[in-house]
């Protein structure tokens, strides 16, 4: 069925989680003496406990972005050093797709990352875990955003779009291929009864629910965002593109709202604060929440 969806050039490895899925995944496109491109917001140099730099030994080279997205000439300057013993070798890009900061790779502008990554001889690996919802906003299919951009690997999410648990690796490269089983294993990351975890794959493909479930949870968070804009006081920081909401809030109704519902504390400093719709928000989520700010302003 991924191959279906991806073309039969997708070779996918299923395993447990995102970490496991991103450490995977770059440790096949990558040796100890490489440096992988990042975002400083990446979900590889923020959140994953330094997974990726521990299982594959590469440096992570992290570049400052206001949107949480890449361009060619914020990567360009980063593209020194090759042949030189001295200095860790460039070698892979990493994208998120949706980024951290809930904003959207095009299909151009991913192609135009993957195109400068090829020209030095690098590979470009894309961390789909909201792969659905860039879809959804950007009307298009996954292998357009994906193979058809050029990207070399993908960390295919779908726990953050209903699934109970499971992620898969997609290697669009054959001669990235024939590793991934053994970094798959290396990095306990291979199951038993794997059948289990990847059966769930099956109707989250089928009938496109997994777009079903991405273009509904982008729509609840258009709802939210409609109630957020009521007051002068909260200010997005982030352009609104999918699910993912960022704006700052007045200190003292941050604490009272957060008395009631749980949010991350994105920028604390300046009370800048993250919510997330999903695919089973609720209207009466989104009407709690509008009465609770009423109240609160």
């Amino acid at each position: 069925m991924l191959k279906e969806v991806f073309g039969t050039n997708a070779t996918p490895f299923f395993v447990f989680n995102g970490t496991g899925a991103n450490s995977i995944a770059l440790q096949a496109v990558t040796r100890s003496f490489n440096s992988i491109i990042c975002t400083q917001t990446a979900h590889i140099y923020v959140d994953e406990c330094g997974a990726p730099a521990r299982m594959t030994g590469c440096t992570l080279t992290a570049i400052p972005t206001p949107d949480g997205k890449l361009t060619p000439e914020l990567i360009r300057p980063y593209l020194h050093g090759f042949g030189v013993c001295h200095h860790s070798q460039p070698k892979a890009v990493y994208l998120s797709q949706t980024t951290e900061l809930g904003t959207v790779y095009t299909i151009d502008e991913i192609r135009a990352i993957a195109d400068l990554a090829h020209s030095f001889d690098m590979y470009l690996h894309v961390d789909g875990a909201r792969l659905a919802n860039a879809c959804a906003f950007l009307n298009c299919s996954m292998k357009q955003l994906t193979v058809d951009a050029g990207v070399d690997m993908l960390s295919f999410g779908g726990t953050k779009n209903g699934m109970m648990q499971g992620e898969a690796v997609i290697s669009f490269r054959s001669e990235l291929s024939g590793n991934l089983p053994y970094f798959r294993k290396q990095s306990a990351q291979l199951a038993s009864k794997m059948r289990y975890l990847s059966a769930q794959f099956i109707p989250y493909l089928t009938d496109n629910l997994w777009l079903s479930n991405a273009r509904y949870a982008n729509r609840q968070a258009a709802k939210l965002i409609a109630i957020l804009q009521q007051y002068p006081s909260i200010e997005f920081t982030q352009k609104p593109e999918t699910n993912q909401l960022f704006f700052t809030l007045p200190k003292d109704i941050a604490r009272q709202l957060s008395e009631k519902y749980f949010f991350y504390y994105w920028n604390e400093e300046r009370c800048e604060i993250r919510l997330v719709t999903s695919w089973d928000t609720t209207d009466e989520d989104i009407a709690g929440l509008d009465s609770t700010l009423k109240a609160l302003f």
